[in-house]
């Protein structure tokens, strides 16, 4: 991945000058604890999101591995056995991971974890200074890949990492990990929930994360299901790499050069097919690594979900009763406009009919379009002085509905997944493709996820709604200083909402609600000599709020930071003053 925005006309100086703004030998050779609080004036890595909740019961826990050491490209295997003092089922699997990163220079790195091939863990690494070697800590409920842990298993872990001397700069930061899996026995009081039966992985040809772009254009997995599958759904994760990193400040192909931007427009998109026929639609999240844009902004306080992704998850029950009728099947995952490249990687769960060895069903209806089709509005001026100024959108709306059904032990169960996926990135531009100043990029963008999806058994019907929205607003602002230098001037906001309800509840009305608001707001200057070596930088600060409401109760946390530390950390535990 590449540590800065990276304009095209200074895609190597500042490539060697915002990453590598220190350089320090290390031999730290161990992953250094996390304190369990923040800590007031340090500068690792903090999230004010709380920890995985547990049950009230003491864990067994599995080492998958420690100290493990990344400094080349070749992925870590390991072994796993379940644990033995703890059978399945489980009331709760949790999934711990600690990184430590040596002082010196290195980029942020994709890490991903698989066991028996299905990821367990999906994010990025830290960046490190001269000065800081960060340490950092994450976790995550596991409980719905229960099938894996039951059996033994290979794990591997891939965190490709770069250390040598590459175009004569010298890369040292090394990376380590520990991971473990804890096993929360299901008791009276904390039941095992239902887990899904089958755990189907979809890979690239390696056994992980497949490479999507214009050649190959999907990843692809041959279905084999129980013959009495009844609920089906897919966890997917879809990484921006290389050109497709910065995405949300693409262009169309035409401006591409003139405006100093990526191609393919700003608009990305997951795609699901069964059969090759439209099954489902994921967003794709707007990650921001932590050397993204300016590595200043996200020290100590990364980017939304930017050290633990969260897959998206898309309800393919529809087509259950397609997929349990013996027969081979193909699901594929692709990336609409991927130009070089993203990275996916995919769990599908599979549940089945316990009553019964065999069901029947099919697809009732679909009305899914094959590919979307954005509309893009270019208003771009050529100017006598040699700037091009104007505005560039590009819009996006998908409305559909999905009717499948199965005819189970318990009676026939018709599935519709309704949804309306509506995408609007709007840029501002004010670009000299010659002298790189003015070289202004705002991008304002908006992400919206409405669900509905109804489950209609024997004349009952239950309805699960969700609503995601992602807004993202990035003002980029690269001028010269008067004295053969430059100026880069980034804010940015960054959020994740969303709200969940059963039975039509809203807004936390009932047991069945769930409201999550995740905001990030950064900023930072930094200054260039005339040949793109960072000589310094100011005003950084930045701002985390996170805020949690569900049946088990409500927390909220905000931190802040200021000169890439963490200066106050303000929590309300009755979650007063709701917004």
């Amino acid at each position: 991945m590449s540590p800065t925005r990276t304009p095209a006309h200074a895609a190597t100086q500042l490539l060697a000058a915002l990453c590598i703004l220190g350089y320090a030998m290390s031999a730290l050779a161990q992953v250094v604890p996390v304190p369990s609080t923040p800590q007031i004036g340090s500068s690792n890595p903090i999230t004010a999101e709380p920890p995985v909740p547990r049950p009230h019961t003491t864990p067994c826990v599995v080492q998958l591995f420690e100290n493990l050491k990344f400094a080349d490209f070749t992925p870590k295997s390991f072994n796993y056995e379940p644990p033995a003092a703890c059978p399945a089922p489980w009331a709760r699997v949790v999934l711990t991971a600690d990184f430590t990163v040596t002082a010196g220079r290195q980029f942020d790195r994709t890490a991903a974890f698989y066991l028996g091939h299905a990821n367990i863990y999906y994010g990025t690494t830290a960046e490190p200074r001269a000065s800081l070697s960060p340490s950092w800590h994450v976790e995550r409920d596991v409980t719905d890949l229960t099938p894996v842990f039951e059996s033994a298993q290979t794990g591997e872990a891939n965190i490709g990492n770069f250390v040598g001397v590459f175009n004569g700069v010298t890369y040292d930061g090394i990376i380590y990990s520990n991971a473990a899996l804890e096993f929360y026995p299901a008791s009276d009081r904390e039941p095992a929930p239902r887990a899904p039966d089958v755990v189907v992985t979809v890979n690239g040809p390696g056994g992980d994360a497949g490479t999507l772009n214009t050649t190959p254009s999907q990843i692809t997995q041959t279905l084999n299901l129980p013959r009495n599958t009844e609920r089906v759904y897919l966890d997917v994760i879809a990484q921006s790499q290389s050109n497709d990193e910065f995405w949300y400040f693409c262009v169309p192909n035409d401006q591409a050069n003139d405006l100093l931007s990526c191609g393919n427009t700003a608009f990305r998109e997951t795609e699901v097919t069964i059969d090759a026929q439209p099954a489902g639609v994921a967003p794709v999240y707007p990650w921001i690594y932590t050397g993204g844009i300016d590595p200043f902004l996200w020290e100590p306080i990364p980017g939304v979900q930017t050290l633990d992704f969260r897959p998206y998850r898309v309800d393919l029950t529809p087509f259950a009763g397609v997929l349990s009728d013996g027969e081979p099947h193909s699901l594929a995952v692709s990336v609409y406009n991927a130009d070089s490249y993203f990275l996916a990687t995919a769990n599908l769960l599979v549940f089945t009919d316990h009553g019964s060895a065999s069901v029947s069903g099919g697809l009732l209806s679909n009305t899914l379009a094959a590919a979307p089709s954005p509309l893009v509005r270019e208003d771009i001026q050529s100017n006598t002085d040699g700037t091009f100024t104007g505005s560039i959108s590009v819009s996006s709306r998908r409305e559909f509905a999905i009717s499948g059904y199965v005819d189970t032990s318990h009676g026939r169960v018709v599935t519709t997944v309704e949804q309306i996926v509506n995408f609007l990135n709007t840029q501002q531009f004010d670009v000299n493709p010659v002298t790189f100043s003015p070289d202004i990029q705002n991008a304002e963008q908006l992400t919206t996820v409405d669900s509905r999806v109804s489950t209609d058994e024997r004349s009952r019907v239950s309805t699960r709604e969700q609503h995601l929205r992602y807004p993202l607003t990035l003002n980029y602002s690269l001028l010269s200083n008067g004295s053969g230098g430059f100026t880069q001037t980034t804010t940015s906001d960054q959020r994740d909402m969303e709200r969940e309800s059963l039975d039509g509840a809203q807004d936390g009305a009932d047991e069945g609600s769930r409201v999550v608001h995740n905001e990030v707001r950064a900023t930072d200057t930094l200054s260039f000599d005339a040949n793109f070596h960072v000589v310094g930088h100011t005003g950084s600060a930045t701002m985390q709020r996170y805020r949690a409401e569900s049946p088990r109760g409500c927390f909220s946390r905000t931190l802040e930071a200021q000169a890439q530390k963490l200066v106050s950390v303000s929590d309300d535990a009755g979650c007063e003053g709701r917004d």
